[in-house]
């Protein structure tokens, strides 16, 4: 046990500890994160009528503690339905129906109390017409114009920036990445897989978006798990002097994954929606978004690991299994928990 493979050399030997021990820092931080990450809210308008809209506000909660969150719409519009409260799992759901008289194309929408908070709102205004607009509202900025039509401009960073939101706050992506840079030795090796990837991704992620392809997302979102179980696996048997498939063929694994990750992309995105005029631009800024948060994920694990190497510090050879388990362990949870959810 914890004997290292007959290509393992001194440096070899320092370098994995480190990635290991980066391992660690990476999980203990994601973890907190996580402890305090409130789930963005939702707010949707769709146009059913003249001047009629079905309004949708989804509040994040934690419990039964509701967000302190609240729209505030264009004087213009008034309820004609009052509203009706619904609780879910994570948010409370709130719908009513608004008459806005005149035109909403100049008017400002904003959510009170969201600059107190650490969450974002995404709005997501459809006209009758099949206009789509999206907005992605912060603590910074809880409060925007509509346009009469969305520019390439604000499309191009709105939809940047949910592909790089996504992936940071994509928990389940973000272990497979680092279970990936925990198997795969030497850098040519790991660029290979990670643009495989990569790569595979972005194919799943277009075709599925586009309507080429429609697969539930339950069985999408517990294979994901599956596969953070399998690398979990790999890396403890290559630990142990047994390479196994990912470490032998890194990026075939990476690429037969990745299909089943980019349709989880897929998912998220079908949730907002594609403005129409703008579908090929949002897609590509989307997935541009996606890779930009990888990468940014990527260099700092190498980051964290080039400045550990800088301290030579003596770990137990057993420390490789905390990570490994760790992620393995989560992993199979949300594996157990997304199929239990299909009864």
């Amino acid at each position: 046990m914890g004997r290292q493979g007959p290509e393992d050399g001194g440096g070899a030997v320092m370098r994995r500890t480190a990635l290991f021990v980066v391992a660690l820092l990476v999980m203990g931080v994601v973890g907190l994160a996580r402890a305090h990450e409130v789930r963005p809210g939702y707010l949707e308008l769709r146009q059913t009528g003249p001047e009629i809209y079905d309004v949708l506000w989804k509040v994040p909660a934690r419990g039964n503690l509701r967000l302190g969150l609240y729209v505030r719409l264009p004087e213009n519009c008034q309820p004609i339905i009052p509203i009706a409260h619904y609780g879910t799992e994570g948010a409370f759901l709130e719908r009513w129906t608004i008459r806005c008289a005149g035109r909403l194309a100049g008017r400002t929408i904003a959510i009170e109390g969201l600059s107190t908070t650490l969450t974002d709102v995404l709005v997501r205004l459809e006209q009758s017409d099949g206009t789509t607009l999206v907005a992605r509202l912060t603590p910074s900025a809880p409060s925007f114009v509509v346009e009469a039509a969305p520019s390439r401009a604000q499309v191009a960073g709105t939809y940047l920036g949910l592909g790089i939101e996504h992936i940071l706050g994509g928990i389940d992506h973000l272990l497979f990445v680092l279970a990936l840079l925990l198997i795969v030795k030497g850098r040519w090796q790991l660029l290979k897989t990670i643009t495989a990837f990569t790569v595979a991704h972005s194919i799943t992620l277009a075709v599925a978006t586009l309507g080429f392809v429609h697969v539930p997302s339950a069985p999408v979102e517990a294979v994901i798990a599956l596969s953070i179980v399998f690398l979990a696996t790999e890396i403890a048997h290559s630990r142990m002097g047994k390479p196994g498939l990912t470490q032998k063929y890194p990026w075939i694994v990476a690429f037969t994954f990745g299909l089943l990750h980019g349709l989880g992309f897929a998912g998220a995105l079908a949730e907002v929606g594609l403005p129409q005029g703008h579908i090929p631009l949002a897609l590509l800024l989307f997935n541009v978004g996606v890779e930009v948060g990888q990468l940014m994920f990527i260099g700092t694990v190498l980051g964290l690991m080039a400045a550990w190497q800088r301290f030579s510090v003596r770990l137990p050879a057993w420390v490789w299994r905390v990570p490994t388990y760790a992620i393995g362990s989560i992993a199979a949870y949300w594996l157990v928990t997304r199929v239990t959810a299909f009864w």
